[in-house]
């Protein structure tokens, strides 16, 4: 996708903001070759125009490039292979109901797309595995906030999350929000040199797309509105 694409000469912002929303997806699967130094410096000044609680921005990103994808990618890796999760923040204890339902939608439609067999559980571990080599992508980004600032300063991380990778998509550029980054974070700050004083809220792998490959070929689909809200008048 082109810049110019992306940017829908000619419509509403509305509708802009709408196409963009429409394709943005969670990429699996990018092409080696590095988004351009000056491309990332726009996608984070962009996002840096994110909401926050009394403006406070707790966001704070490490990304990686070049050689230091490739050390943080195999130390990764290797450590997720012999570590159990101890995420800064709990992964939910469970999904019930709808939650449940949507959860194994996706799961599914990966499957089927990468062509994991029901119950083949050497293969769905290698997919799973995947989330520790970022999927290939070029750039990582670490996403951590003050720990003084408890569960708002993740909320405003996660509404910075969601800018980054509309800006990201703006500009011609995949990316994944991932828990899976923020499943070890004594690791991740150890190797990055991030202080205790920072939460490591989750990472965002990115890069271009590569359009062949399988795991890129489904989207997961969104609940009506009529779901999602419930209206009071009196």
């Amino acid at each position: 996708m082109t810049n110019e694409t992306a940017s829908g000469a000619g419509l509403a912002p509305a509708d802009v903001l709408e196409r963009l929303l429409g394709q943005r997806y969670s990429c699996r699967g990018f092409l080696p070759t590095p988004v351009p130094r000056e491309t990332i410096e726009r996608i984070l000044a962009l996002a840096q125009r994110t909401a926050s609680w009394c403006n406070s921005q707790p966001w704070h990103l490490t990304i990686t490039s070049g050689a230091a994808t490739e050390r943080f990618r195999e130390a990764l890796l290797r450590h997720a292979k012999e570590h159990a999760a101890a995420p800064d923040l709990a992964f939910p204890a469970e999904y019930r109901g709808v939650y449940l339902d949507r959860r194994r939608e996706c799961g599914l439609q990966l499957y089927a797309a990468v062509g994991v067999a029901r119950g083949d559980r050497e293969a769905g571990e290698r997919q799973r595995l995947e989330n520790f080599r970022l999927f290939g992508a070029p750039h990582a980004a670490i996403v951590t906030s003050d720990a003084r600032l408890g569960v708002y300063g993740a909320v405003d991380c996660g509404a910075y999350v969601s800018n980054f990778m509309l800006a990201a998509r703006a500009l011609g550029v995949a990316s994944i929000a991932q828990a899976a980054l923020g499943a070890f974070p004594g690791f991740t700050r150890e190797h990055f040199g991030i202080g205790e004083d920072r939460i490591v809220v989750c990472g965002i792998s990115f890069g271009f797309e590569d359009p062949a490959h399988p795991a890129n070929v489904f989207r997961t689909s969104r609940a009506p509105v009529a779901d999602a809200v419930t209206w009071r008048s009196e």
